[in-house]
């Protein structure tokens, strides 16, 4: 490969890297009860895709297609987080907790 690109054992360890953040945040996503902590692992795992892509696009060659799906997933991320807090503003706002426990009682 061309001096710029990323090399194979690179774009290894910008994926392990990826993989470790995505499983962090899949954990704690499954794992906690308390919605805002859920919503910071969420959005881990977005990271986590968003370094990945960013990775495979540069190993190709500064691919922008990479780079446009890059600023997809970004535009994405933010609307989730606006619906996301606003969801869990509104839950505090009825249950003063935002423990996941509480969401259950909201169907009624």
């Amino acid at each position: 490969m061309s001096i710029g690109l990323l090399t194979y054992s690179s774009l290894q360890a910008y994926l392990i890297v990826s993989f470790l953040l995505f499983t962090v945040g899949l954990s704690i996503a499954l794992l906690r009860r308390n919605f805002l902590v859920q919503f910071m692992g969420i959005e881990l795992m977005l990271n986590a895709a968003n370094l990945a892509l960013l990775a495979f696009a540069k190993w190709r060659g500064g691919d922008v297609s990479g780079t446009v799906f890059y600023f997809l997933i970004i535009a994405v991320a933010a609307c989730e987080a606006a619906v996301g807090l606003a969801l869990i503003i509104g839950l505090f706002r009825h249950r003063r907790s935002t423990d996941t426990d509480g969401a259950n009682s909201l169907r009624q």
